[in-house]
């Protein structure tokens, strides 16, 4: 659709959301569609369900596009209704549910615990990605939307509508859950 090479997303998500046009929908979709699949792949890490959840989200931003006011990018907010869809699949599932019953960290969070960042980036990468299956889906999702993705903390307050201090004290809490499963993985 070449013509629409030169529409932003934000002026396609404002159409459709006045004109429901299927056409239009089906350029951002293509814009779009191996990004929400990547999400949806990091939650679920089933081929076939990634698929079958890609289609869900889009049928589901289809519906509330109209909702998307423009503050923000347009990939910012699908991006959030992307997370926001699969946590809450991840939660209506009862079965694929990670078990959250090890160490919870609390208010007695220990903040001389410093996790950097050179240190997760040192992590082995098959070990990495065992580790990143056993930690809370939540926890997994900010660690990949911060370091796979380079999604910015600015984008990341908009995304989970935290405020600054809150998305870096969960990014400190996941890094250390990452931590914790990483060494005690026996590979």
């Amino acid at each position: 659709m070449e013509k629409y090479d030169s529409v932003t997303d934000e002026e396609l998500a404002s159409k459709i959301g006045k004109t429901n046009d299927t056409v239009l929908f089906g350029v951002l979709y293509d814009r779009y569609e191996h990004l929400v699949y990547n999400k949806c792949y990091g939650f679920v890490r089933s081929v076939d369900e990634a698929k079958d959840l890609t289609q869900d989200v889009f049928l589901h931003v289809f519906v509330k596009v109209s909702s998307f006011n423009g503050r923000s990018k347009f990939s910012t907010w699908l991006y959030s209704v992307t997370y926001n869809f699969c946590v809450n699949y991840l939660s209506r599932d009862k079965e694929r549910q990670i078990s959250t019953h090890s160490n919870q960290i609390e208010e007695q969070y220990n903040l001389a615990i410093e996790i950097n960042d050179f240190s997760l980036y040192q992590m082995q990468v098959h070990k990495l990605e065992k580790a990143l299956l056993l930690i809370p889906p939540e926890d997994r999702m900010i660690l990949q939307m911060k370091y796979q993705d380079d999604v910015p903390i600015k984008e990341l307050q908009e995304v989970l509508g935290l405020s600054e201090s809150a998305v870096k004290m969960r990014l400190s809490r996941a890094k250390v859950k990452i931590a914790e499963v990483y060494n005690n993985l026996d590979i």
